[in-house]
Formats: structure tokens, C-alpha cells, sequence
């Protein structure tokens, strides 16, 4: 029987003492590296985090050269806690796979603040937060424009942001100091040992909060923003004399529809992607399915697909989002050559119809 990883991580709530039994100690080897299939998918996951966090590092630095990011504050802190999350994902998983035999008091902090996974779900927690308030924030501005003007202010914004921090580092750190202890010289982590209401309990909450909750708002917000979107397309068309200043509102409109699109693309892939893994963490914490071993194949892969959203997010604000498509182009030698020869021989009057937002 291959070694199991020395930690139980945050879909192991659904573990108990029970559990604990079942481990395998490794004698004296305190640092080997895992053997097994699970170990190539471990290998996968860490693959996965490094495209994100490479991914998510290139659109921050495109949202800042194209100075979008005092105009998209909250796009800019989703792709800060992917990046976050896809950092600690790596390096967490890369220590994991030593099955480091922890002890003293050195083990338990190493336990509580690294191989609990504790730091990932700072950021993946805090995205999917981040990613409700900006749906919530493009909800406001489409279908109540007047309201979104006069409570949309730049300290609303800037809260919202250390909201999504604030709440995600909170609910982390509470549930793994309760529920984190070194037992057998293995890291166990959000499971509340012994408890199996208290168990139930926090799988139902998480699962509530951090998935259904967040695809009624998804739902919602995005339907009636739809529908405004609709309907002002129908009063554009109907002042269809375009003079100069409605020129310029259907230039507005269909930025503001860009953006859009390019988050409700991002939320259905949210929804896709962390909908199966989230199912199997209800259902496996209520013991409704079985398995021989908790960090199984099927537990891998679903990590490997939920953590696909933070790794192709970025190439979606790089294909749909032109301000960050454009400082993107212009990384590429082969294009930005072509974009100068290109550019020198234009007059002024194209120049800035290029240049603008």
C-alpha cells in the first residue's frame, strides 16, 4: 500500500478518528517521497499551480502597464488571490510530497501554517468571495446605475477588496487552529476529531456558503444583467441618428459589455470546474460514497479540475479583454516588430483611435 500524504487536507473534514487508525507509519524514514500513481498526480496538481501562478503574475503585470488597474480594482484582487492560492498550491504540494515526519513543537507549526493547506484556501476562498462582489459590483452598475453612482465610491471599493481578505484569512485560520493536531507524527487538518456533528456541520456550511450561495448571486445578478443589457441595446438601436455624443455611449456600452462577458465567463467556469469537487466534499464527508482511501484517485483529479479555474482565468482576461490584449501583443518580438513598422507608416488619426481604451 502506497504511503498516504502527510496531511489531511481541507476536503478531509469528512475524516475521523477512524481515519487515524488506518495510518501507516513509515518507521524511521522521516523524508521520502511518495510512491505511486498518487504521486504523478500530485505532480499534475503542482504543474497546475504553476501555470497559475505564472498565468496570473503576466495579467497583473499587463493590468497594471495598461493602468487599468485603479479603473478594475476588484478584477485585479481576483487575479492577486488566484495568484496567491497558485503560489502556496505548488509549494505546498511540493513539501507534501516528502511525508515529513513532524514532532515537537517545530511539527505542529509547520502543520498548522503550512501542510494544512491553510494558506491555498486563504486565496481560493478569498476569489470566490472576491468574484460574488464583483458580480454583485457589475449587478449594481448595470441594472441600478443611479444607486451604484452614489454608494459605489473608491473606499466602497477598497473595502470590498480587504473584505474578501479579512474573511477568507478569518474563517481559515479559526476552523484549522480548532480542528489542526499532529497525530502519529502526520498532519491532520480541518477535521474536528471525534465530532461527527461538528463535522457535518462545517461541511454543509462550506459547502452552502462557498458554492451554492455563490451561484444563486452568479444566477441572479447576471440574468438581470442580461436583461439590461437587452433592453438598452433596444433603446441604442432606436436613436440610431448617431451624432457624435451617442457614438460615443455606444463605445461605453460596448466596453462595459466586454467586461461582462469576459466575467460571466469566468464565473461559468467557477461553476464548472468547482462544482464536482464540492459535491464530492458533501457527499464524502457525510460518508454517502466509498473509498479504501480518502486520497484516492478520484480526490486528485477533482483537485487537479477545481484548480484549473485559477490557472485559465488568465487566458480568458487575455482573449477577452482588450486593454490586457494588447500589452500582451506587445510582449510577443515577433508581433511587436510587426506592430511598429506597422504604426510608422499610419497617420495621427489611427494612432489614437489604437491607443484608446
Amino acid at each position: 500500500m502506497a504511503e498516504e500524504s502527510s496531511t489531511i487536507s481541507h476536503l478531509s473534514v469528512a475524516m475521523t478518528s477512524k481515519e487515524s487508525d488506518k495510518k501507516q507509519t513509515t518507521g524511521d524514514i522521516t523524508s521520502s517521497f511518495s510512491t505511486g500513481h498518487e504521486f504523478y498526480m500530485r505532480l499534475a496538481v503542482v504543474f497546475i499551480g504553476i501555470i497559475g501562478t505564472a498565468g496570473n503574475g503576466l495579467i497583473l503585470y499587463a493590468l497594471f502597464a495598461s493602468k487599468q488597474h485603479k479603473k478594475h480594482l476588484l478584477i485585479v484582487n481576483q487575479n492577486a488571490l488566484d495568484l496567491f492560492a497558485s503560489f502556496f498550491l505548488t509549494v505546498t504540494y511540493v513539501v507534501e510530497m516528502f511525508n515529513i515526519r513532524l514532532s515537537g513543537e517545530l511539527g505542529h507549526w509547520l502543520c498548522v501554517t503550512l501542510l494544512s493547506e491553510v494558506l491555498i484556501w486563504f486565496g481560493t476562498n478569498g476569489s470566490m468571495i472576491n468574484l460574488a462582489l464583483i458580480t454583485i459590483d457589475r449587478y449594481l452598475m448595470v441594472v441600478h446605475p443611479v444607486l451604484s453612482r452614489k454608494w459605489l465610491r473608491p473606499w466602497v471599493i477598497y473595502s470590498a477588496v480587504a473584505l474578501a481578505w479579512f474573511l477568507a484569512i478569518l474563517y481559515n485560520t479559526v476552523y484549522v487552529l480548532y480542528s489542526t493536531e499532529v497525530i502519529d507524527g502526520f498532519c491532520h487538518s480541518y477535521m474536528i476529531v471525534d465530532d461527527d456533528a461538528g463535522n457535518t456541520a462545517a461541511s454543509i456550511t462550506y459547502f452552502v456558503f462557498f458554492h451554492f450561495l455563490i451561484l444563486v448571486i452568479f444566477v441572479f445578478c447576471y440574468w438581470r444583467i442580461l436583461l439590461a443589457i437587452r433592453r438598452q441595446a433596444r433603446v441604442m438601436a432606436s436613436h440610431s441618428a448617431a451624432g457624435p455624443s451617442n457614438a460615443s455611449q455606444v463605445q461605453s456600452l460596448k466596453i462595459q459589455n466586454n467586461v461582462i462577458k469576459t466575467m460571466i465567463l469566468v464565473s461559468a467556469l467557477y461553476v464548472i470546474t468547482w462544482m464536482p469537487y464540492n459535491i464530492y466534499y458533501l457527499l464524502a464527508s457525510e460518508e454517502l460514497i466509498t473509498y479504501t482511501s480518502f486520497f484516492d484517485s478520484r480526490y486528485y483529479a477533482l483537485t487537479m479540475i477545481a484548480f484549473l479555474y485559477t490557472s485559465t482565468n488568465p487566458f480568458i482576461y487575455a482573449t477577452k479583454f482588450n486593454p490586457v490584449r494588447k500589452i500582451l501583443v506587445r510582449m510577443i518580438p515577433c508581433k511587436n516588430t510587426a506592430v511598429q513598422r506597422t504604426d510608422g507608416s499610419m497617420g495621427t488619426g489611427t494612432r489614437a483611435v489604437q491607443q484608446r481604451y
